[in-house]
């Protein structure tokens, strides 16, 4: 029976895509990992392969069509033996209720089972023609296989490394959650209406400036946001740095502050375990390494990559891989593992002169620290004498369901003092 290949969700964040470029045609041949189109999706362009083999019968939707809905038909598989005029007779996809949504890294391990794969009229089994070949070779009896391909359809990864005692039970779906109701917004042309006569031009959101304002506005709804302020002195950390960067010059390494404030925050997440948590729903998950997530500015939006493991990385280690995920962030060529998961966030404004803000927490991480500029000001020292420092403003917005007040406090302290005694953080 011909089978439908539906646009996937290939980013946690993913309600539509454009597809971008077809790479096979109507008559050709695919096979599991097989490249059949480029996808651009909210985040980046990427590649999606077939997961089950046949003849591609027809493409559905062509290059180039933006907004396509995840979960709608692109294209049509053939099987042996069938040709164009069976398509006709395959079952529609089913249509969603709205716009569909990955799961968030968090609930990945929780995804709902998929349909079963016994038809619904008569008792006949979809299942690709290798995938029944592995399985009349193993003895497995599919009607007790749940399928994942498209319409609970068997494809290869669901029979592989099966054997007849411990082919799995056909699951149930779980109910969906009801949708709670959208609160009441003035229309696109309710609001065109109030600038009639004014002169201005009219931007189409893409993908990605859709995903942002729809988690934003979803984290300052459901987020309970509560800031701690610290202010920061610069100048032990700006000699230190000065002093490494000619050591390392001969390396073509050079440090930046950011650099330093990455490994001051993973450190303060060791010295502060508790707050090295993240929000999952109906629970707290604490993690073990230092994740740091850091924005990075592009053209349209921002991406937030994610530097793991980042406690145990050298300074000029974390300078690097910076400078590559900063790189491919502008063009667009990050893997999801690179921007998904972390517990905390930097957001740094100080390079565009910007002395203090309050950073929107991105879920489901604990807290996001927003820095300022090192601006030079007069200070009482601790002998009570005045004098002039570098001083950094930075403010930690954290998660309330995640994090106390105290232990917010305690978390900003460390940061402050891995900042204050750079040499610590090589020690």
């Amino acid at each position: 029976m011909p089978t439908e290949i539906l646009m996937p969700a290939l980013s946690p964040t993913m309600e539509e895509g454009t597809l971008a470029k077809w790479l096979v045609k109507e008559g050709d041949t695919v096979v599991s990992g097989d490249v059949m189109c480029e996808i651009e999706t909210d985040k980046a362009t990427m590649e999606f392969e077939a997961v089950d083999e046949g003849v591609i019968g027809k493409i559905l939707i062509a290059d180039g069509t933006e907004g396509v809905k995840v979960n709608t038909a692109i294209a049509v598989l053939l099987e042996d033996g069938e040709s164009a005029d069976d398509i006709s007779a395959a079952p529609a996809a089913p249509k969603a209720e709205g716009p569909a949504a990955a799961p968030e890294p968090a609930a990945a391990t929780a995804a709902p089972a998929p349909a079963a794969p016994r038809a619904a009229e008569g008792n006949r089994i979809f299942a690709s023609p290798l995938a029944r070949r592995i399985a009349a070779d193993k003895g497995l009896d599919l009607s007790q296989i749940t399928g994942s391909g498209p319409h609970g359809r068997i494809v290869k990864a669901d029979v592989e490394g099966l054997s007849q005692t411990d082919a799995p039970k056909p699951a149930s779906a779980p109910a969906p959650a009801a949708a709670a109701a959208p609160a009441a917004a003035p229309t696109a042309d309710a609001i065109a209406r109030m600038y009639e006569g004014r002169e201005y031009e009219e931007v189409s959101l893409d993908g990605m400036r859709k995903t942002i304002a729809a988690r934003l506005t979803e984290a300052k709804q459901q987020v309970p946001h509560f800031y701690l302020r610290r202010d920061i002195h610069l100048d032990a950390l700006l000699k230190f740095r000065s002093a490494l960067n000619k050591q390392l010059e001969a390396r073509g390494v050079k440090l930046s502050v950011n650099d330093f404030i990455i490994k001051a925050c993973a450190l303060a997440l060791q010295s502060v375990p508790d707050a090295n948590a993240v929000w999952a729903g109906d629970r707290i998950l604490k993690l073990t390494p230092s994740d740091v997530a850091v924005a990075v500015a592009i053209e349209g939006g921002l991406f937030t990559p994610v530097l793991k493991d980042s406690h145990h990385k050298s300074l000029s280690a974390l300078s690097a891989e910076m400078k590559d995920l900063a790189a491919r962030a502008r063009d667009r060529k990050l893997a999801p593992h690179e921007y998904q998961g972390g517990s905390f966030a930097i957001s740094n404004l100080g390079m565009f002169g910007i002395d203090n803000f309050d950073a929107v927490i991105n879920p489901p991480h604990g807290a996001i620290l927003a820095v300022g500029a090192g601006v030079k000001k007069p200070i009482v020292d601790d002998a009570g004498e005045l004098g002039v420092a570098t001083v950094m403003s930075v403010t930690l917005s954290v998660d309330h369901r995640v994090i106390d007040g105290a232990l917010g406090a305690q978390l900003l302290a460390a940061i402050k003092d891995n900042l204050e005694n750079p040499m610590t953080m090589l020690a």
